[in-house]
């Protein structure tokens, strides 16, 4: 990675300029960029598939520009002269297969120019003290884990990019202070050369895993493969690369090898394997929760060697024990009658639930809610588990693939598949949401689902307690 990333448009060029937001979202990412291109003079034109309602606590904090008329709305759908008569299109990262979409595709032809909001932001970091972290499960929680561990070791840090928020908005430190960005598929896709950007790689980058997941953005596993090499395609002499999914799965690795244009480009990358991680102690539950702190000691580890400074990983261990998880991913929300309930709400593929199962000693205890939105994954290996768990219960539009005979139910909804797990479980057992799939055929994102299964074991545990 340069020292500077070439800008596609200096930020004197906004002022007066017609640009249009496509798909504020719900993330902050859209409202970060939004607010950025009004402070820098724009005229900003936002256009949404959702309707105001739904948009209604991301447009709140832009109501004095929209009532002054600096921000205009265009919500529940998207019109072509939104985007032809336009100065500058900024897509957002979510919109499926942009290469293909019909309303990109029309400013395209009108020599309109599209970005993005990580972009924008990666364009305008002016330092080499970055670290991208992505991966097919386990990116959140590793950036949320190496946040606390640098800190833990005594550096400033921020974050950005799909763990929320936008870092075009967000204060900077000293020029010591170190950058973490959560970097999705589809945003890695937007960076590299085959999206349109200029090619771009943290010095630090870090790779989870790899499984297959949003064939529905990408269209097929090779182009999700292809996207995520972003990671590392563009970093240069001096940088690093940290990954252990070659020696943690080597068949999926091989695997993955076979199916990728681009070869196998995690190989050859630093591992993360001291200290063990039976060596390492955390306050939540699960080996691959260690095994996320594994990469977080390895990224402060090689933080401090960048920065020619002592590692201090005693700071950073004792910070990471202390480290309560993040909301959604395996996260405890108490016992009802004996039976320990977890929301998992952000397992969002196959392996990401598997991990979270592996956290318990017992599946034989184990009930298990699964399905969703399908991303036209392989759901084989949660619906072969149902003779081992003590109950699954699929919901949404997978529920069929998950549940096509006995013993796994098929509930009507996410309310009724916690009404029928607490029905038929015993003091002693676990209530697990960890549904495999994305949550978008029926709630807005994964935090409405989580939400809403801790609402409903909440009052399952009052009517308990009546």
């Amino acid at each position: 990675m340069s020292d500077s990333v070439k800008q596609s448009h200096c930020d004197e060029w906004f002022a007066g300029r017609r640009v249009t937001v496509m798909g504020l979202g719900q993330w902050g990412g859209g409202l970060g960029v939004a607010q950025w291109l009004l402070a820098r003079g724009a005229r900003v034109h936002i256009t949404d598939l959702a309707s105001e309602k739904t948009l209604s606590k991301s447009l709140e904090p832009m109501a004095p520009a929209i009532a002054e008329g600096t921000v205009t709305l265009r919500l529940g759908g998207h019109e072509l002269s939104d985007f032809v008569q336009s100065d500058l299109v900024v897509a957002n990262a979510a919109v499926p297969r942009p290469w293909e979409n019909p309303f990109l595709a029309a400013a395209r032809e009108a020599g309109v120019a599209i970005t993005t909001e990580i972009r924008l932001a990666v364009e305008r970091l002016a330092t080499r003290r970055v670290i991208a972290i992505t991966g097919s499960a386990g990116k959140s929680t590793t950036t949320a884990m190496t946040l606390c561990a640098l800190a833990g070791s005594g550096r400033e840090v921020r974050f950005g990019g799909n763990i929320g928020g936008s870092l075009l908005t967000a204060p900077v430190g000293s020029a010591q202070e170190w950058t973490v960005l959560e970097l999705s598929s589809a945003q890695l896709w937007w960076l590299s050369k085959a999206g349109g950007g200029v090619g771009w790689s943290a010095t630090i980058a870090v790779l989870t895993n790899l499984a297959a997941n949003h064939i529905d953005w990408h269209g097929s596993l090779c182009h999700y493969i292809g996207s995520k090499a972003q990671i590392r395609a563009d970093q240069r002499d001096g940088d690093a690369f940290l990954c252990a999914f070659a020696r943690e799965n080597p068949a999926q690795s091989a695997r993955f090898a076979s199916e990728s244009a681009s070869g196998a480009w995690w190989l050859g990358a630093s591992d993360p394997a001291v200290p063990s991680v039976s060596e390492i102690e955390l306050s939540i539950p699960g080996a691959h929760q260690r095994r996320n702190a594994q990469l977080a000691l390895a990224i402060t580890a090689t933080c401090a060697q960048f920065d020619g400074d002592p590692e201090n990983s005693q700071g950073a261990r004792a910070a990471l024990a202390t480290f309560a998880g993040l909301d959604h991913r395996l996260q405890s929300i108490g016992s009802v009658d004996g039976v320990r309930c977890y929301n998992d709400s952000k397992a969002t593929t196959p392996e990401a639930t598997l991990l979270a199962l592996e956290s318990f000693d017992d599946l034989a205890r184990v009930h298990l809610i699964a399905g969703g939105f399908d991303k036209k994954v392989d759901l084989s290996a949660i619906r072969d588990l149902a003779p081992r768990l003590a109950g699954l219960y699929a919901i949404g539009e997978t529920a069929r693939a998950i549940a096509p005979a006995p013993p796994a139910m098929r509930c009507d909804s996410l309310t009724d598949a916690v009404s029928q797990a607490f029905s038929r479980a015993k003091s002693g057992d676990i209530l697990l949401l960890s549904p495999a799939c994305a949550s978008w055929d029926q709630f807005t994102n994964y935090e409405a689902r989580g939400n809403l299964f801790v609402q409903r074991v909440r009052e399952h545990a009052a009517l308990s307690r009546c």
